[in-house]
């Protein structure tokens, strides 16, 4: 079983820089972690991911001690516990909108006496049945990680109840599902969703949670630090690709 070093940084008042996972090829993560990224969150939400993936993806992750993390498709136990029993640190979960969505996402994540999660010693989590039953429940607890969403206008409205769910770690803003429940789509921009954006700032940091969110740059990255931010997610691993690929080709072409 291992220790949670993206959850000790963030309890010590530190920041840690991830990104978004999209590609399934295991190679990815041991380039990240050896970029030196805090964490990785592998988001099956948005793309299609088989179980051997996963599992590829989390074994190297492990042996090149960077932070794994998934993006879940949706708030529902089997698909949580499924992920946690493979090794994953942690869920970051879409679609949290009320106070009894934020229990039920904490509840299926964790073990008595905290949640209902599934128990079953044989998982990979648990080494295959060779750890103590509750010591891999304490263990579990203690280090997996919560990650909900707010994007949404019903959250927002929400967020002072959902804040007093125990078991949150971090709350994420996602800027752009906001911007379209506040009816700007890709506006993420316009005055509504940065106003929006202030005021869960405002509301996490009175409360005993860390607040993410993501950067499309490190200057922006650099100024959510400053502003409080814990949990960063630094662009995606596409896109990183993407923008170096096209900035050398560019100027190899002249374009720059």
């Amino acid at each position: 079983m291992r220790d949670n070093l993206l959850k000790q940084k963030i309890k010590n008042g530190e920041s840690a820089i991830g990104t978004f996972v999209k590609m399934t090829d295991p190679s990815v993560v041991e380039v990240l972690a050896l970029a030196g990224f805090d964490f990785f969150v592998l988001d099956t939400e948005h793309v299609a991911i088989d179980r051997e993936q996963l599992l590829g993806i989390l074994r190297a992750a492990e042996a090149f001690n960077i932070t794994p993390l998934v993006r879940v498709r949706e708030n529902q136990q089997v698909e949580i516990l499924q992920n946690l029993d493979l090794g994953y640190m942690g869920v970051q979960v879409p679609n949290v909108d009320t106070p009894e969505q934020a229990k039920r996402m904490v509840e299926s994540v964790k073990y008595t006496p905290y949640g209902v999660r599934g128990l079953s010693p044989s998982v990979r989590a648990c080494g295959y049945s060779t750890c103590g039953v509750q010591e891999y429940i304490d263990h579990a607890n203690a280090h997996t990680m919560v990650v909900s969403h707010c994007e949404t206008k019903e959250c927002v409205d929400n967020l002072d109840e959902i804040l007093k769910i125990d078991g949150i770690d971090v709350i994420f803003i996602g800027p752009m599902d906001l911007s379209q429940s506040l009816g700007v789509p890709g506006q993420t921009g316009s005055e509504l969703v940065k106003s929006t954006i202030d005021t869960i700032f405002e509301k996490v940091g009175k409360s005993d949670k860390a607040i993410g969110t993501t950067a499309g740059t490190p200057e922006a990255a650099l100024a959510l630090i400053e502003r409080g931010a814990q949990y960063i997610l630094l662009s995606t691993d596409q896109a990183m690709l993407l923008k170096w690929g096209k900035s050398a080709i560019d100027k190899i072409r002249g374009k720059e």
